[in-house]
């Protein structure tokens, strides 16, 4: 299934508490249970004003769905065609 990378920019969300960040995890992992199996939230990073979330999906418009349900905005989704790590270096 392809992985995206999905970039979010939310002014403050750098601020936000954790407890804050725990409930929106959680929202974001019951609406992608809902939809079914063709999406799943790997992980997200947070810096600033902006959020990088990573999913797998079957497509973007299961992201653009999930960020719709959600009420998250999305500044920008690309898909990743490789990733490139320590493990690479001899």
């Amino acid at each position: 299934m392809p992985k995206y990378l999905i970039e979010r920019e939310i002014p403050g969300v750098g601020s936000v508490t954790r407890e804050q960040m725990r409930e929106d995890a959680r929202r974001s992992i019951e609406i992608a249970a809902a939809m079914g199996p063709e999406i799943h939230w790997l992980h997200s990073y947070v810096s600033g004003d902006k959020v990088y979330c990573v999913y797998y999906a079957a497509n973007e418009e299961l992201i653009r769905e999930h960020s719709r349900r959600a009420g998250a905005p999305i500044t920008a989704i690309s898909e990743i065609s490789s990733i490139v790590d320590a493990s690479y270096i001899d």
